[in-house]
């Protein structure tokens, strides 16, 4: 009996150092690649991988946790000092190209998924992604079959003087307003941008052609890698284009809102001074929505009550700008200027020293004239 329990002990440590080796060799530096780690794409010496792309996902706020959402389409124009930095530079130098050179270059490769451009009812889904081949036929932009093509996966590639990029003047983009209750935060995100093709009629006039739409979350592990400087005043290239637009650099007008007859504000305001103040409107809502959502303490309060009445006080006086600043009218009452003459040396010698009256000496009280004496040059 003792001899098998020290087998049977002796068994028991062998099986208990097997597991803790193969503890240690699992858990070494040798370990298998995961799938989030392999490499995703590498496109112009740049390599993404899923774990890069995950971490640029935005993963939307859940719909329980919103109290306001807006989605709004705004029109960049290129030619605004405020976005040049997506148009320059035209040409590709150093490795850096813009906007627009990029989008095409990875929608072309097969890098970047487009969707159909769908006038208001934009579907981001495999069903409406666009054929690139018939997209670069319908622009009459020149391209060759890539190698490795194949099919499944096809991919082509565009010489760089066939890149449209000086007829690419504006872009669509459409933004996303939330009021998260989670945090009290509106948030703004864009969600897909669209570059816009500005070609001349055969009678004039510049007829926009809005091409393909990308998905912003998509694009930006590549925009982040791509740096410009936003000024004149400074050349030093601090900010990628990822930031560019995640901080709201970019200005653009309003010229759709999600609605439910899908109208775009020139079809709701046909006059142009209307569309304006819809435009302002709109924006001014969405800038001051979270400021509407908090009570006032009581000194805002009464100092807006004192502005509003000093502003209705105005108003009354017949000051057509409450927030003026209207001098009084001492202040603008000047004094005139005093008329001054040269006088000659001449006449000046003549008339001599002005005479100058002296008071009368008093007199004294003991009645003696030697008490007071003149001090006054007599003429000899």
């Amino acid at each position: 009996m003792r001899i098998h329990s020290k087998i049977l002990t002796l068994c028991c440590l062998a099986a208990v150092g097997f597991g803790a080796l193969a503890q240690v060799e699992t858990g070494g530096v040798v370990r298998k690649r995961s799938d989030r780690d392999k490499k995703k794409k590498e496109t112009n010496g740049v390599v993404i991988t899923d774990r890069m792309q995950s971490f640029y996902e935005a993963k939307p706020a859940h719909e329980a946790d919103l109290d306001y959402m807006r989605q709004i389409y705004r029109q960049i124009d290129l030619s605004k000092p405020a976005n040049t930095p997506l148009y320059y530079p035209e040409d590709v130098i150093d490795g850096q190209e813009n906007l627009f050179r990029l989008i095409l270059r990875l929608v072309v490769e097969g890098s970047l998924p487009a969707y159909e451009y769908l006038d208001g009812r934009e579907v981001f889904t495999d069903q409406y992604r666009i054929n690139v081949a018939d997209m670069l036929d319908r622009f009459d932009i020149y391209y060759q079959k890539a190698k490795g093509s194949t099919e499944k996966n096809p991919r082509y590639t565009i010489e760089e003087a066939d890149v449209p990029s000086g007829q690419v003047q504006k872009y669509y983009i459409i933004e996303k307003w939330e009021f998260d209750r989670r945090t009290n935060r509106m948030k703004t995100r864009v969600e897909a941008i669209c570059p816009v093709l500005t070609r001349t009629g055969d009678f004039g006039g510049e007829t926009p052609f809005p091409m393909f739409w990308v998905k912003f979350d998509a694009l930006r592990p590549w925009l982040s890698q791509q740096y410009v400087f936003l000024s004149d005043d400074n050349n030093l290239a601090r900010n990628s284009l990822d930031d560019y637009f995640n901080l709201g650099m970019y200005e653009g007008d309003i010229y759709k809102t999600k609605n439910l007859r899908n109208l775009s504000m020139v079809q709701m305001y046909p006059d142009e001074d209307m569309l304006k103040r819809a435009q302002d409107s709109i924006d001014n809502r969405l800038k001051t929505f979270g400021k509407d959502l908090w009570m006032p303490t009581r000194e805002e309060y009464l100092a807006q009550k004192e502005k509003e009445a000093e502003a209705a006080a105005k108003l009354a006086a017949g000051d057509s700008i409450p927030d003026r600043t209207v001098a009084s009218e001492e202040e603008t009452t000047v004094a005139p200027p005093k008329a001054t003459t040269r006088r000659s040396s001449r006449a000046t010698k003549k008339r001599g020293r002005p005479k100058v009256k002296k008071a009368p000496a008093p007199k004294s009280s003991s009645g003696n004239s030697n008490a007071s004496k003149s001090v006054r040059r007599r003429k000899r």
